[in-house]
Formats: structure tokens, C-alpha cells, sequence
């Protein structure tokens, strides 16, 4: 469970992260990518047949059809009723993030600022 929630915290807010470490760039565009590939496509995330086969494993119930997010997230962070909202706040954080990341690395990349006086 712990491993899953950093995945989306991480998901959220790694392109800031990137802005200190910009390797970082690269495993966050992966990440991001896979958000919204399983908001579109519905797919399940590995992460949540991972958690699911051991929680069974360990004798206790496995989650709930909807997976980690709606047992863990929607209902107890925000209300299910926001599920949307919620998704484009996350996606508002990693375009900040990027446009941070790359206004950062156009700085880096321009040459120190001569006075022509």
C-alpha cells in the first residue's frame, strides 16, 4: 500500500523533483503517461494486482472492483463526487511542473546576461 500511494504521489508532483534532480525527467514522464493511459483506457494498474494478490496471500480480504484508488483514496482524500476534479488538479500539478522543469533547463542552457552598458 505504501509503495502504491508514493507511485502517485510521485505521479502528482515528480516533475517538481525533476526541477533538482532532472534525470528524474524521464522516469516522471513514464509515470504521468501511465496515469492518464489508465484513466483513458481503464486499465489496472500492476501495482493494484500486486497489493491484491498479497493482501489475499496474507489472509485478508483483497480490494474492493474499483482498486486502490477508490478504497484507499476517493471517499477518505476527497469525495467521490470530485473524482474528476481531482484528476485535473493532478493534471494541472504535472503541467506546472513541466513548464517549470523546462523553463529551468531553457535558463541553464542561456548564456549569463552581459550589462551592454
Amino acid at each position: 500500500m505504501l509503495v502504491h500511494f508514493l507511485f502517485l504521489v510521485f505521479m502528482a508532483v515528480g516533475g517538481f523533483l525533476a526541477w533538482r534532480r532532472p534525470r528524474l525527467i524521464w522516469a516522471h514522464l513514464a509515470v504521468a503517461a501511465w496515469g492518464v493511459a489508465s484513466v483513458i483506457t481503464g486499465m489496472e494498474c500492476p501495482l493494484t494486482v500486486v497489493e491484491d494478490w498479497g493482501r489475499r496471500n496474507a489472509g485478508q480480504e483483497g480490494l474492493p472492483a474499483g482498486g486502490f484508488i477508490d478504497h484507499y483514496i476517493e471517499g477518505v482524500v476527497y469525495p467521490e463526487e470530485h473524482t474528476n476534479l481531482a484528476r485535473l488538479a493532478v493534471a494541472a500539478l504535472v503541467l506546472v511542473s513541466w513548464a517549470g522543469y523546462l523553463r529551468r533547463k531553457a535558463r541553464a542552457g542561456s548564456p549569463p546576461h552581459v550589462n551592454q552598458e
